[in-house]
C-alpha cells in the first residue's frame, strides 16, 4: 500500500533492531505486514462488494509475500485467479476513455484511505509484542 506513512516508525525498527537483532525483526516485521494486509483486504472487499455483479474481482485479492521494495519491506496487492480479473482492474480504478466513470472507480483508492487508520494500528501493535 504506497502512500501509507505510520510517525515514528524508523525509530521503532531500529529499537526492535537493537534488541532482536535483523533476522527476528525482519520475521516480525513480515508478521505485521501479513496482518496488516488482512485489515487492508478487509476494507478493500468491503468496497468491492457495492459494485459486485459476480464478485470475481472481489475474491481474486491476493497478496504478495514480505519483500523488499524501494528500501522498505512491503506486500504488494494484486489480482490472481481464474477469472483473470488483474487485466481489468486497472480500468475498473481510473476509467477508460468510452467509460470514464465506471461504478468501481476509485475503489482501490477509497479503502487504502479507509484502511488506513486500522492498518497503522495493526502493525503498531504487531511490532510493539
Amino acid at each position: 500500500m504506497s502512500g501509507v506513512r505510520v510517525d515514528g516508525m524508523d525509530e521503532l525498527l531500529k529499537e526492535l533492531d537493537n534488541r532482536y537483532g535483523k533476522e527476528a525483526l525482519q520475521k516480525k516485521v513480515d508478521q505485521a505486514l501479513r496482518r496488516g494486509a488482512e485489515v487492508f483486504k478487509e476494507v478493500l472487499v468491503r468496497e468491492f462488494n457495492r459494485f459486485a455483479k459476480t464478485g470475481a474481482s472481489r475474491d481474486e485479492i491476493t497478496f504478495s509475500e514480505p519483500m523488499d521494495y524501494g528500501g522498505k519491506r512491503t506486500i504488494r496487492v494484486h489480482w490472481k485467479g481464474p477469472e483473470g480479473r488483474y487485466r481489468i482492474i486497472h480500468l475498473n480504478e481510473f476509467g477508460t476513455v468510452k467509460n470514464p466513470n465506471p461504478k468501481g472507480k476509485g475503489a482501490v483508492a477509497r479503502a487504502a484511505r479507509a484502511a488506513r487508520a486500522a492498518y497503522q494500528r495493526v502493525i503498531r501493535e504487531e511490532l510493539g509484542r
